[in-house]
């Protein structure tokens, strides 16, 4: 019996990556039935969303709202600033805050597309939750980290998730099914090693969510000009305090996190809504067009003209 013990763990040990193994290929094959065409897929499931990519891309510039990212197929590249977060069907992607980032899927084919599943967090389902664990004790004030971490994706995981999509097959269990299953989704990352992260961020008066507080202004007042002292005081923080903490969360400064969203803004509607450079510009907020043209070549890579051409030819490619 002494020896039956460790020999019983060791079994099971070795056959959780081989359980993991079995797991991913069935969310893998789950994914590729409900999508089935390139694109992102909304579901039945509230806040899930499925997505399928048969090439690679170059680097979308998006804000990543806070969400569970996992791919059963393929791998992504997402950059923060001058940080660079990879991650596969082994690894899972959370966004704890609203974040201006470029994703790039680096391995998709036709043959083996690109297969992944987004569930978006309700930050009051965390807080609540966290209340009812009392995670809050558990998880003493800490010094403000970034909003954005990758984990191991294990078969405690891959579980819930499995049972999540499956109930696309039966619409009449979502109602009562889903959310009991997307709770305990939330726990397992809430107990995972990097779960103090979601937990410090939905606890009142923490510096993550203050700068959560102040992300969620400037998002909202992008155009206008930044007051950064009166930004600071909105969400009861000093100036020297919100610069050190919304930097160690965002790798940016406020400044250069609008910056970033008024650049997306501004290219998303030249695209969408046929504007010219000047008139995209000026309703983002800039009122030198020079100043605009030079930070959008900077930091897209080429002029709004020739960048805009570029998207547009490439979305007639793919249709």
């Amino acid at each position: 019996m002494l020896t039956s013990t460790p020999q019983a763990l060791r079994d099971e040990r070795s056959a959780n990556p081989l359980q993991a193994t079995v797991m991913r290929a069935e969310l893998a094959a789950l994914i590729d039935r409900f999508t089935g065409t390139d694109g992102a897929h909304a579901t039945l499931i509230p806040r899930l969303t499925l997505a399928r990519i048969s090439h690679s891309q170059h680097p979308v510039h998006t804000v990543y709202e806070p969400a569970f990212c996992v791919l059963a197929q393929g791998s992504k590249r997402v950059l923060l600033g001058d940080e660079v977060y990879v991650y596969d069907s082994n690894h899972y992607l959370v966004v704890g805050q609203n974040l201006p980032v470029a994703g790039q899927v680096v391995d998709a084919s036709p043959e083996a597309p690109y297969l992944s599943m987004r569930l978006f967090f309700d930050v009051k389902d965390i807080a609540a939750l966290a209340l009812d664990l009392q995670l809050g004790q558990a998880f003493p004030a800490r010094a403000s980290q970034r909003g954005i971490f990758t984990g191991t994706l294990s078969a405690t995981l891959l579980d819930p998730l499995l049972r999540l999509v499956k109930l696309l097959d039966t619409p009449e269990e979502v109602a009562a099914l889903a959310p009991l299953i997307t709770r305990e989704i939330l726990y397992r990352l809430l107990k995972s090693p990097d779960g103090w992260r979601l937990v410090q961020m939905a606890m009142v008066d923490s510096h993550s969510q203050r700068i959560a507080q102040a992300i969620s202004l400037l998002s909202q007042r992008y155009q206008e000009p930044l007051r950064v002292d009166e930004l600071a005081n909105e969400v009861h923080m000093s100036v020297s305090s919100l610069h050190q903490h919304f930097k160690a969360v965002t790798a940016m400064s406020p400044l250069q996190f609008q910056k970033q969203l008024r650049l997306q803004e501004a290219r998303r509607i030249m695209i969408s809504e046929h504007l010219d450079a000047a008139a995209a510009g000026h309703r983002v907020g800039y009122e030198s067009q020079s100043q605009f043209n030079r930070e959008y070549s900077r930091f897209f890579g080429s002029p709004p003209v020739r960048d805009v051409k570029r998207l547009r030819e490439q979305q007639l490619s793919r249709a």
